[in-house]
């Protein structure tokens, strides 16, 4: 019992958990909208393209968080830009923008003398965040979970039908670019602790699962938030006897957790889909 226990000693692992909650937890919630409106990639997007902006905020003495939303921001405008102005797809154009960002920011990285370790930024140190951090990653968290609660069912007719929404006087532009300022806080907010490319699973994930087991939405904000919290706990406490990367055990928990929800979901997984083949 004093083993299992051990973690809970340790206020590394104790804040770890906190923050795991509360990263899974916004996430989650986001991941339901970004599965329902098919923005998946705009996430990979924006987490990727933060890179440049956190290395020029280092190099001019700005917050690394301004540089990292103003820079996620960009992205987001510049794609809803090019999409609107132009024939090419909207995840053609995610594709081109967010990869060239990265591309500079890896430029960037390597041309300006820095103290910043590139392992943190794309992996995260959610084992060793600072007071600052914690407290501005729960402040981030708190403030967007608010925001998405509070507009839940604007945004859940935005996303579900958004000629709909804007036949009944929703503003959708004014949505749009709300859902995506909260995508680029969520990350940043994210970013300390899991890091760019991990905050993707994040974001993905939850929705993923909780999409194969409902068909209802508000049942679904609370599978994928139990998915994403549980993981996140799970994850922190395991890494610690596994001697592992915290934020990819927490994502390798929720990659096994769709797994089985994929085949054994009792509407939608592999397998009643098979026996209803079957039997027709």
């Amino acid at each position: 019992m004093n083993t299992l226990l051990e973690p809970f000693q340790y206020r590394f692992m104790v804040d770890a958990m906190i923050v795991g909650t509360a990263i899974g937890a916004v996430c989650a919630v986001l991941s339901c909208y970004l599965v329902l409106k098919g923005w998946s990639l705009m996430g990979d997007a924006i987490s990727h393209a933060v890179l440049p902006g956190i290395v020029i905020a280092y190099a001019i003495g700005l917050p690394l968080a301004v540089g990292a939303f103003l820079s996620g921001l960009f992205c987001a405008v510049a794609t809803g830009y090019i999409k609107a102005n132009t024939r090419v797809k909207e995840d053609t154009v995610m594709g081109v923008v967010f990869t060239g960002l990265f591309a500079l920011g890896l430029v960037l990285f390597t041309k300006i003398k820095s103290d910043l370790h590139l392992d943190h930024i794309l992996f995260g140190n959610i084992l060793g965040l600072e007071s600052g951090d914690l407290r501005n990653t729960l402040i981030a968290a708190g403030v967007t979970l608010a925001i998405v609660l509070a507009l839940r069912r604007d945004l859940l007719l935005f996303c579900f039908d958004p000629a709909q929404a804007r036949a009944i006087g929703l503003p959708t532009k004014l949505l749009y670019y709300l859902l995506l300022s909260l995508l680029a806080m969520t990350i940043v907010g994210s970013l300390k602790a899991v890091g760019i490319i991990l905050v993707i699973a994040m974001l993905v994930t939850p929705g993923c699962i909780a999409y194969l087991l409902t068909d209802r939405f508000d049942r679904m904000l609370v599978i994928a938030t139990a998915a994403a919290v549980g993981s996140s706990l799970s994850g922190v406490y395991v890494s610690f006897f596994l001697n592992a990367s915290t934020g990819a055990c927490i994502v390798l928990i929720q990659a096994l957790i769709f797994v089985l929800v994929l085949v054994f979901a009792p509407k939608h997984g592999i397998l009643q889909l098979r026996r209803r083949m079957t039997a027709s």
